[in-house]
């Protein structure tokens, strides 16, 4: 699907390079920064975006939100960059308008059932005193990503942009400088005050009046769904359909590719960048002072930002639903300059190990090694007498190791060898669930197969 003729992309956030030479191709890239106009040597026009591509808080991914035909063409896009990319819709989209009930407050805010999704309405974004069992009109203001354990935060204050400008409903007029608000040949829609954003200074007027154009008309549809009272908790409009994408780490390096069409880039690039926002620096210093070559720096990178021996590392467990899991966290006892840690954890007694059968007892630890770039990872149970208790190999994503956290996402078929040396598969139903309901691609899905035979018979 192309946008040419139509409103365009805007690409923001550490894999901006990448994904604008991605998608330039069959969309109109606009409102571009300084540096990506530089690398591209090209006139990418300030336009009101249509869709916005922007990078996750914790850099695992981008958000891609807009008009809901392309973020669903453009989500897919970004899916095909690489085998282990996970692409999921949000049930509650940037944008969307909703009649919420507060069902609790806490940490200076009001919990919401919308509907569909649950919110969270911070105190300062409410107008007026919110209490438990209130109802309460909100937009939500910004998505968060389904492995994030947040709510989507909301406003009572409604709005609509389009990253030139902002109409803001029920506000007071300003926002705009005298002189360009009245080179403009229409006002903003009668209840609604305009807000231009910096990047408006570099549009022509005909930009500018298409910009406010653009808005006129959703705030009118958006006058229309919002006549009547504040009911039950209901969507009122879909506002801007948004899509997260999850980058694995095959996917970082197939990007790394894109970007080093067009820009010096080293290897590993964006798999540093999302290693530590601190590594987003070295990584532009590095390539700003040599040309890159070689492999990704597994031990320069951990050394300067970790994890080392005795750092704490969580396992986080991604589900290819979207959801992340902690499997727990424990103390790196080994580090591997060449790409591998080993973590030990504590186990909490009760119940049983999935799969082993075996009961948790007190005293039992669990010895994890994992290694950067592997499809799989091995945890080895013991008893406080040292006993081995049973292996469990889970098949997965490549595993990525960031400073606090061993990152992937689980394929759900997995391996385990029982402590009388019995060796067992386990979960292929799951998977092959997984790949009827599109959360897997085949492709992804025939890999982890061959990794678990491959693992299976390694056992034996």
């Amino acid at each position: 699907m192309s946008d040419r003729d139509g409103a365009g992309v805007r690409v923001r956030g550490i894999y901006a390079t990448a994904l604008t030479r991605l998608l330039r191709g069959d969309h109109e890239i606009v409102q571009a920064s300084e540096p990506i106009r530089g690398r591209f040597d090209a006139d990418l026009p300030t336009r009101p975006a249509a869709v916005a591509v922007e990078t996750t808080y914790d850099r695992q991914g981008v958000g891609v939100s807009g008009r809901a035909e392309r973020v669903a063409s453009i989500a897919a896009e970004l899916r095909g960059v690489g085998v282990d990319a996970f692409a999921w819709d949000d049930p509650a989209p940037e944008g969307a308008i909703s009649d919420a009930a507060v069902t609790d407050t806490r940490g200076g805010g009001a919990v919401l059932d919308l509907g569909d999704a649950e919110g969270y309405l911070p105190f300062d974004r409410a107008d007026g005193y919110v209490e438990t069992g209130d109802a309460v009109r909100v937009q939500v203001a910004a998505g968060e990503p389904p492995w994030s354990d947040r709510a989507p935060e909301c406003t009572t204050r409604v709005e609509v942009g389009n990253g030139l400008a902002r109409l803001v409903r029920g506000a007071s007029g300003g926002g705009a400088s005298v002189d360009l608000a009245s080179l403009l040949p229409t006002d903003p829609r009668e209840g609604w005050a305009v807000r231009w954003d910096e990047r408006a200074d570099d549009a022509d007027l005909d930009a500018l009046g298409a910009a406010l154009a653009d808005l006129d008309e959703r705030a009118e549809r958006l006058d229309e769904a919002l006549s009547d009272e504040v009911g039950a908790p209901r969507r009122l409009t879909d506002g801007r359909a948004t899509a997260w994408v999850w980058f694995g780490r095959e996917s970082r390096f197939a990007l790394d590719e894109h970007r080093r069409a067009v820009a010096a880039t080293m290897p590993g690039h964006h798999r540093t960048k999302a290693h530590a926002s601190a590594a987003s620096a070295a990584v532009d210093f590095a390539e700003a002072v040599c040309e890159p070559g070689g492999e990704f720096p597994f031990a320069a990178v951990t050394r300067q930002f970790g994890p080392r021996e005795g750092d704490t590392v969580a396992l986080e467990h991604g589900k290819p639903d979207g959801r992340l899991l902690v499997l727990g966290r424990g103390e790196v006892t080994d580090y591997d300059p060449e790409g591998g840690i080993t973590v030990e954890r504590e186990m909490t007694p009760g119940g049983r190990y999935d799969a082993l059968g075996v009961e948790r007892r007190a005293g039992d630890v669990a010895i994890t090694k994992l290694k950067e770039g592997r499809w799989w990872y091995a945890t080895v149970y013991r008893g406080a007498d040292g006993e081995r208790r049973g292996t469990y190999v889970n098949v997965c994503t490549p595993v990525e190791l960031f400073p606090d956290a061993a990152r992937y996402v689980d394929l759900h078929v997995d391996v385990v060898k029982h402590a009388d040396g019995t060796v067992e598969r386990v979960d292929d139903d799951e998977l092959d669930e997984a790949v009827a309901a599109g959360q897997v691609t085949e492709a992804l899905a025939e890999r982890a197969r061959r990794v678990a035979t491959a693992v299976e018979r390694a056992l034996r």
